[in-house]
């Protein structure tokens, strides 16, 4: 079983239906299920995080408790993939909502893009294609994905660049567009809006 995480704010819709697309005949077996329950999450042999918009959403995490579910699930080996604000919950925090905690899988805190870049003005958010660079030989979750290859972002606040960076992205600097270690992942861009590349990376994940 697969459970996306309602957290009132992801992109639940797009990300579900690239899931069940994905799954095809096997949706019988492996049902995607939206949730806001710990002990499905408890339950799931992979979770997804998606998200947009603002850091603070994820403080209903802690409240409903599926942050200790997640990391009980991840300590059991299931599989976990953050996606945009889902990928920044996955660090120490966020300077946009000072006083929310991240899971902490990662070191260190997400950062608003600077005003200026090598004395140019640089505009916030960070919307629309980009490329993938620098992807690690060994990602499982990139696997056949090229490097220049173009994913969809959209996003103010970014991920520092860490051991477990997958790949990294140009944008007033580098910062880490994919993460992963072991059996937690993480995508600053949205896979369910980025074509081809964006399936094939769902497709690894849900392959693991």
């Amino acid at each position: 079983m697969i459970a996306v995480i309602d957290y009132k704010a992801g992109n639940l819709t797009s990300v579900v239906k690239a899931l069940r697309y994905l799954l095809g005949e096997e949706r019988t077996a492996r049902e995607v299920v939206v949730t806001q329950s710990p002990e499905v999450v408890r339950g799931a042999d992979r979770i997804v995080l998606p998200g947009v918009g603002h850091f603070q959403a994820t403080q209903l995490l802690e409240n409903l408790g599926l942050d200790e579910a997640v990391r009980e699930s991840i300590a059991k080996g299931a599989w976990f993939l953050g996606i945009c604000v889902g990928l920044q919950w996955l660090f120490e925090g966020s300077t946009e909502a000072d006083g929310t905690k991240g899971l902490g899988a990662f070191a260190g805190m997400c950062e608003h893009f600077p005003v200026l870049y090598m004395d140019v003005e640089l505009k916030s958010p960070h919307v629309g294609w980009n490329s993938l660079e620098q992807i690690r030989p060994d990602s499982r979750l990139l696997r056949g994905v090229a490097d220049g290859s173009f994913v969809y972002f959209t996003h103010s606040w970014r991920a520092p660049v860490v051991n477990a960076t997958a790949a990294v992205t140009n944008y007033g600097g580098a910062f880490s567009a994919a993460v992963e270690r072991e059996n937690v992942m993480g995508v600053q861009f949205h896979p369910e809006k980025s074509a081809d590349v964006g399936l094939r990376v769902l497709r690894n994940f849900l392959e693991l």
